[in-house]
C-alpha cells in the first residue's frame, strides 16, 4: 500500500464520517417543529415537579425521569434539547434547580441547608456547589446581594 492508496481511503472514510454527521444533524432540521414541541413538554415536566412534587419526598431530577415521562431516550432528548437550545437536557435540569434555590433563597429564610433538602439533595454541599459552578457565587452571597439590593 503506497501514500496515495492511504490518502484514498482516509479521505472515502472522511466523506462517509460528513454523510453520518449530516444526516444525524438534518434530523433535527426536519424535526423543527416537533423538537420545540418536545422541549415545550419537557419545560412543563420540570415545572411540573417542582410545583407538585412533596418536598419531604422529592429526590433530585434525572435526564432518565424525564426521558421515560416524555417516551424519549436520554440521549435523543439531551440531543434535542442541545440542538434547539444550546443546554442538553442535564444542564436544563440544573438551571432549574438553580433557579428554585434562588426563588427560596429570596422569598424564605430557610436555611441553605434546609433548601437543599427541599430540593433533593443528599448533602447541603451538593447545592453549594452547583449554585457556585452555575452563578459563580455562592447562596449565601445570593441571599446578601438580593437582601442589599431589597
Amino acid at each position: 500500500m503506497d501514500d496515495f492508496s492511504k490518502r484514498i481511503i482516509i479521505s472515502q472514510i472522511e466523506l462517509l464520517l460528513n454523510y453520518a454527521d449530516r444526516y444525524y444533524k438534518r434530523q433535527f432540521i426536519t424535526r423543527e417543529r416537533s423538537n420545540h414541541e418536545l422541549l415545550t413538554r419537557f419545560e412543563e415536566l420540570l415545572e411540573l415537579y417542582f410545583n407538585e412534587t412533596n418536598d419531604r419526598e422529592r429526590v433530585l431530577p434525572t435526564v432518565q425521569y424525564f426521558s421515560e415521562k416524555l417516551n424519549k431516550t436520554p440521549d435523543y432528548l439531551s440531543s434535542v434539547l442541545k440542538n434547539t437550545t444550546g443546554s442538553n437536557a442535564s444542564q436544563h435540569i440544573q438551571f432549574k434547580i438553580i433557579e428554585v434555590a434562588k426563588l427560596k433563597l429570596s422569598t424564605t429564610t430557610l436555611t441553605v441547608s434546609e433548601i437543599a433538602y427541599n430540593l433533593g439533595f443528599e448533602q447541603p454541599q451538593s447545592l453549594s456547589k452547583l449554585f457556585k459552578k452555575v452563578t459563580r457565587q455562592t447562596p449565601l452571597e445570593f441571599r446578601g446581594l438580593y437582601q442589599r439590593h431589597m
